[in-house]
């Protein structure tokens, strides 16, 4: 899969199922699903126990909102960065979703997800 060549509307497409998982794993503290789509690389430095202390000591994280704003695709060497304005359920403000996609063993995996 060339995802790169692919246009923002088709990488959202992609993208939306994997950030609505994200969000919704890391609401309920469930790191296998939270993990599920992550790349190998990821997986390496995403111990449960590191995860489990994120979500005990910022509740920015266990209270995401299902509704988010797309905000466009950035494509370098071999990753889309795909940015969505975020919001929270109990945590006042605007916070920017960051998930980066790429492919590993000819499926899309997620490289990196943050929010700032």
């Amino acid at each position: 899969m060339k995802l790169l060549d692919k246009s923002d509307k088709e990488i959202l497409k992609i993208a939306q199922p994997i950030w609505d998982n994200l969000i919704k794993s890391s609401n309920i503290k469930d790191y296998g699903g939270f993990t599920k789509d992550f790349s190998s690389q990821m997986l390496y430095g995403a111990s449960e126990v590191e995860l489990g202390k994120q979500w005990a000591n910022n509740k920015l994280l266990t209270s995401l909102s299902e509704n988010q704003e797309f905000l466009g695709c950035i494509k370098r060497d071999q990753f889309v960065t795909v940015l969505y304005k975020q919001t929270s359920n109990t945590v006042k403000g605007e916070f920017l979703g960051r998930l980066v996609l790429g492919i590993e063993d000819e499926s899309v995996k997620v490289f990196g997800a943050t929010i700032y």
